[in-house]
């Protein structure tokens, strides 16, 4: 796809941005969301290309993308290295811990 037109297909599409600009326990039950999600590695490039430092992108959270750009520092083009079978990469795909859901649940409410 070209420049963001994957951004219309993501499962995330109509959660408010807030739901991914989380801290704590809580980054890890919003990352739930992009689990299935069918434009998770597109996304997950987007964040690493842009750098961008705060919230939940493609599945992982801002230490997680931090660590995957400190471990691979030539990388140059993400999408491209992401589809590439040659590449490892340890996607994060286990279910939030029950302390993680209620504090997610706690951040939106004391949002609203």
């Amino acid at each position: 796809m070209d420049g963001r037109a994957w951004a219309g297909s993501a499962a995330c599409v109509k959660k408010e941005p807030e739901f991914f600009f989380v801290r704590g326990a809580a980054q890890r039950a919003a990352r739930e969301m992009c689990f299935g999600c069918p434009v998770r590695m597109q996304c997950l490039a987007e964040a690493l290309d842009s750098q961008i430092e705060y919230g939940v992108w493609g599945g992982m959270t801002e230490r997680e993308r931090r660590a995957m750009l400190r471990s691979h520092p030539e990388v140059r083009n993400w999408d491209e290295w992401l589809a590439d079978p040659e590449n490892e990469v340890e996607l994060p795909v286990r279910r939030a811990p029950r302390r993680a859901v209620q504090a997610l649940e706690r951040a939106r409410a004391q949002a609203s």
